[in-house]
């Protein structure tokens, strides 16, 4: 047998025996290195160390000190013993599968008696065990007669439709870890005492269908999550934790902003103080829209399904989009129309109406737009994933040599509104061609090379995402990262080449024929459900002060201070300030504890002292001093804080 030759990541090749095994190829560099394998990568796939090689190929050994690959066999190799963990402790469960995630991993049970937390506890105890036995881990392919009658014998019928699942020409790979068996693509570790035994915690139980059919019972899903070591275990347990405080829906109730039930699944209920913040961002964004030049418009809510169908949508968006059928007066037929899922089309018959001149473009027009999607009921998560939201859309209609101008000035827009809401600093991601998309291949090669082309003459720094630009051009997506490392997707833009075309959108040129523009959709903060989400969560609640919706409570100590409370909330109103009176006979320390849980930015005590002086107490959330001050020197401080970014 002919041998095959090995390249190595410095360039260095050897020639081994066809059929030899990565670990073969350790070794014979090696003992160290034999000893610290525990994967590799052949032709940049990732392979297990038990795998033949059959032809030239580049090949790179990886030990724990390549993270990707290390985490990635450590998060597979949890799943399999925590499989393992639970039928040996209950030999009646049937296993389906258990994939990595980004953090750990998790694996779908069938079993009659629900998990419980003291079984978790359980399940980890007797993973440790499997750990500590440093069982050796094997792997066969099997052909699919044998390996179908194999789950057939021992009553395991996911394993069965799984292998129905798996194309005819891929291998049926089989692992055992220990005596346990599991169908499964690979790779894994050698042995099961590579395994950290103090970086992993079991996180919880939740329901899950067999492949999302919901005909099919429900299986119960056990999440993970595992590290390299005890320390980021730790790290990351604390992050959630830091995440649990800040969590918009628990925010949200303690102050009173929304709420939310299934009457009327991923909408918003806003209460009066969830809705002042609404008002006051949507106040600034107005006015930064209007300084930037923007008009603004609205549209219609119900659209005909011939304009979704014109645009393309109907085709490529149909199954995000609610449809309403409506019995038109002696029709006979009832005719469909959808909840708009986005503005464009609407925005298109706009520029459509009446004749356009290229003195009027570029074009800006803006829609704080509300529209309704379809999110599955698993995926609606608080405010932030919802299915009706508002978007602080627009569209710039312009023409093709004023892509660049438009890109800078709408970056530079976007960086200014970011900077006044506590965000310095974001990336940016450049989406490419989707594989469901409409128009040309060349029109998107014009549309990509516009849009990373104006992009790079203000910023080279730009992360590439392929494949996930909309269905009618390339995107800018706009990431913000908050506080404790998370990070949002908020602002986008898109070069559009095909609605103008697809909707016969045109407009006078300078040599008095028509042209088509193109479309730059973009859109800012996304969806106001959404970013007042991150505000939420960023600020832990305690939002700067000109956007709190409760900014200032006037507390009495005392009956006899009344009316000087209402003379301060008075004179805090005329100067702008949203104020309110807390007059109860409740002693000031339970007056002061609720409305810092209701994150009350400032609250002002007034007693005898007080309305003698004309002075007041006052205390900031979060500080644990109170400074005396007299009444027209709060008003005046108040006052400032209080004044939008935009007017300072």
């Amino acid at each position: 047998m002919a041998p095959i030759s090995l390249t190595f990541p410095d360039g260095n090749a050897r020639d081994y025996e066809a059929g030899v095994t990565p670990a073969k190829v350790a070794a014979s560099i090696s003992k160290s290195l034999s000893k610290k394998a525990i994967s590799a990568s052949v032709d940049g796939a990732h392979w297990d160390l038990q795998w033949p090689i059959e032809h030239d190929a580049q090949i790179a050994i990886h030990t724990m000190q390549d993270d990707a690959q290390a985490l990635e066999l450590i998060r597979h190799d949890f799943a399999h013993v925590m499989a393992r963990a639970v039928q040996e402790i209950w030999p009646d469960t049937k296993v389906t599968i258990g994939p990595v995630t980004e953090k750990g991993w998790f694996y779908d049970f069938d079993r009659q008696e629900p998990f419980t937390p003291e079984d978790l506890g359980q399940i980890e105890a007797k993973m440790k065990q499997i750990i500590a036995a440093r069982d050796p881990v094997r792997t066969e392919i099997w052909d699919r007669d044998r390996a179908i009658a194999h789950y057939q014998e021992t009553g395991e019928p996911f394993k069965v439709e799984l292998i129905d699942r798996i194309p005819e020409d891929a291998p049926i790979r089989m692992y055992w870890h220990g005596d346990w068996q599991d169908l499964c693509r690979g790779p894994h570790l050698q042995h099961t005492g590579q395994l950290p035994a103090d970086a992993f915690k079991l996180m919880g139980v939740s329901g899950a269908y067999w492949f999302g059919d919901t005909s099919r019972p429900m299986l119960q899903r056990v999440q993970g999550v595992a590290f390299k070591n005890r320390e980021d275990l730790k790290a990351h347990l604390n992050f959630l934790e830091e995440a649990a405080k800040r969590d918009h829906r628990r925010l949200g109730r303690e102050m009173d902003l929304f709420h939310m039930q299934e009457e009327a699944p991923g909408q918003v209920f806003w209460h009066p103080n969830g809705w002042t913040i609404y008002t006051t961002l949507q106040d600034y964004m107005r006015r930064q829209q209007q300084a930037g030049g923007y008009v603004e418009v609205n549209t219609p809510q119900v659209v005909d399904r011939k304009l979704w169908e014109a645009s393309g949508h109907w085709e490529k968006y149909q199954d995000n989009m609610f449809i309403v059928e409506v019995d038109e007066e002696h029709a006979r037929e009832k005719a469909v129309n959808a909840l708009k899922p986005m503005n464009c089309p609407c925005h298109v018959q706009i520029f459509n109406q009446g004749l356009k001149s290229y003195r009027d473009l570029p074009l800006r027009m803006a829609e704080f737009g509300s529209c309704n999607r379809y999110e599955p009921s698993g995926a609606l998560h608080g405010i932030m994933r919802v299915r009706g939201f508002t978007q602080d859309d627009a569209h710039i209609f312009c023409e093709e040599d004023q892509i660049a101008e438009e890109t800078e000035k709408f970056i530079g827009f976007l960086s200014s509104i970011y900077r006044d809401l506590g965000f310095p600093t974001f990336r940016i991601k450049f989406s490419d061609r989707p594989d469901v998309r409409a128009g040309s291949d060349e029109i998107w090669d014009k549309a990509e090379k516009a849009l990373l082309d104006a992009t790079r003459k203000i910023t080279n720094d730009v992360e590439m995402n392929p494949g996930e630009g909309a269905f009618y051009g390339p995107k800018l997506e706009f990431v913000l990262t908050d506080a404790i490392g998370r990070d949002w997707q908020c602002g986008t833009l898109q070069v559009d080449f095909v609605l103008p075309e697809r909707l016969d959108s045109t407009y006078i040129g300078r040599d008095g024929a028509k042209h088509r523009p193109v479309m730059l959709h973009r859109a800012t903060l996304g969806s106001f459900e959404r970013f007042i989400g991150i505000l939420i969560e960023e600020h832990s609640g305690k939002l700067p002060f000109w956007i709190a919706p409760r900014q200032v409570v006037v507390a009495s100590i005392t009956s006899d201070a009344d009316d000087y409370v209402h003379e301060v909330v008075s004179e805090l109103r005329k100067a702008g300030i949203r104020a309110e009176a807390d007059i109860r006979n409740e002693k000031i320390n339970y007056k002061v504890r609720e409305h810092s849980v209701g994150k009350v930015p400032v609250i002002l005590a007034i007693g005898h002292r007080e309305v003698e002086e004309r002075t007041v107490t006052v205390r900031r959330l979060g500080e644990k001093q109170t400074q005396v001050a007299p009444l027209a020197e709060i008003v005046s401080t108040l006052a400032e804080e209080a004044t939008p970014p935009d007017h300072l």
